[in-house]
């Protein structure tokens, strides 16, 4: 079990209509199935970001080991852990959104989805847009089945092209519930202010 560590959102509209869901932050300490997760995907995940921060000509590097990086985010002022659950109903959505929480932010984030499409719920696909320079926005909608994750990157990541790489705008969200409901656990490597 993932709780009971919480910090609680209820379900809400926000004034701009981007989320209507239910979602819950957990608090330090995490569970440990959950710091596990976090840990070892980060160690993963660490030298691909510094190959796109590189690669987009950006000087951020990322440290090989997760407590090195949460140090970091601490240290400026960001304490709250980011891992969260969400839960969709029928008629929930999120809008397509970044999930920048603070001067620190590691690019890559994963979801896990703990629901089962089609018989838990339909709809609720996960859908990812790339706001390409000059171009019109690209979506892509990523077919999870239940168990499965996806990491997607947070903000931006770096696309080559015909004259080297250039940084394409990443935003990511969950089109509408049509029924049951959709649970996700969402694992963010970065800590908030």
């Amino acid at each position: 079990m993932l709780c009971p560590t919480h910090r609680r959102r209820p379900k809400f509209e926000s004034k701009n209509r981007s989320v209507l869901f239910e979602y819950k932050y957990f608090r330090y300490p995490l569970p440990a199935l959950l710091q596990g997760l976090r840990t070892s995907l980060y160690e993963r995940l660490a030298p691909i970001a510094n190959r796109w921060n590189e690669q987009m000509g950006i000087d951020i590097r990322y440290p090989a080991e997760h407590a090195a990086f949460i140090e970091r985010c601490h240290q400026a002022g960001q304490l709250r852990p980011t891992p969260l659950l969400l839960q969709y109903g029928a008629g929930d959505y999120n809008c397509l959104h970044q999930d920048l929480y603070g001067e620190h932010v590691f690019p890559v984030q994963v979801a896990f989805l703990l629901s089962e499409p089609g018989k838990d719920f339909t709809g609720g696909e996960f859908v990812l847009t790339e706001q390409r320079p000059r171009m019109q926005s690209r979506a892509e909608v990523v077919p999870l089945r239940q168990g499965d994750a996806v990491a997607f990157a947070v903000h931006h990541r770096p696309v080559q092209g015909a004259r080297g790489s250039y940084r394409v705008n990443l935003r990511h969200g969950v089109s509408r519930l049509r029924s049951g409901q959709r649970y996700t656990v969402g694992v963010i490597f970065h800590d908030a202010t």
